[in-house]
């Protein structure tokens, strides 16, 4: 999937709309069938199966303002940590265009609280693809003072992130495209990349891959959940 170039004279509104169109297809605004007291400001409204659906404008804002506040830390003092395996290739593609640091699979007790710890670690910013998959994340930054982004969904606890960027957590495509964003914004605010030139990667290669005996079981999880909420 390859982004559409935009043109220097283009407006920055119309390349606002352009990029919030063309992210609707990878399912970033579908939200749970639950949603908190903390997310109802990022939902528009809830479909017919339920589903709570993410303000996408919302979305493309808290981008932009995500981007800027990574700029102004030492981008290799940004960890981006997640106990999601979907989220394993784009926090990758992620760290390796910006420069920022992995850090996949369990997030081991005392990394940001214990010096004592041969992991230990002194960021300056965290980004968690999920506030409740990475809770141990979350606490252990908010003990030391560090500030939290989290990419968070209708049903998350957000209150314990500094920056809420709502969309959808859960899926392949929605995280790819989440990051991919994240990092052109990145990009273009550092200078490093102009709005009509490609990234090195498009959002299909920050996508984790699975096999078709995965994706089948995938769809097997998702077709019950909206039979049950028809009922």
């Amino acid at each position: 999937m390859e982004w559409p170039k935009f043109k220097n004279t283009m407006a920055k509104q119309e390349e606002f709309e352009q990029m919030e169109k063309y992210m609707l297809s990878t399912g970033i605004r579908v939200g749970t069938q639950v949603k908190t007291k903390f997310m109802i400001p990022f939902i528009t409204k809830a479909t017919n199966e339920g589903l709570y659906i993410i303000d996408s404008k919302k979305t493309l804002s808290r981008i932009q303002t995500a981007a800027k506040f990574i700029n102004r830390a030492e981008i290799k003092r940004v960890i981006v940590c997640s106990g999601r395996e979907y989220a394993s290739t784009p926090i990758e593609k992620f760290c390796e265009v910006t420069g920022a640091t992995p850090l996949l699979g369990r997030f081991m007790p005392g990394t940001l609280t214990n010096p004592l710890l041969p992991y230990y670690t002194e960021p300056q910013i965290i980004v968690v693809s999920d506030p409740q998959t990475d809770e141990q994340a979350v606490l252990e930054a908010t003990n030391a003072g560090i500030p939290v982004i989290g990419i968070s969904n209708t049903d998350n606890v957000t209150s314990k992130l500094d920056l809420i960027i709502p969309a959808n957590n859960r899926g392949r495509k929605s995280l790819a495209a989440i990051y991919w964003l994240l990092a052109r914004e990145i990009l273009l605010q550092r200078g490093d990349l102009k709005t009509d030139q490609s990234m090195k990667y498009e959002i299909d290669d920050f996508e984790t891959k699975i096999t078709e005996e995965e994706l089948e079981e995938e769809s097997e999880k998702i077709i019950p959940r909206f039979n049950r909420s028809r009922q």
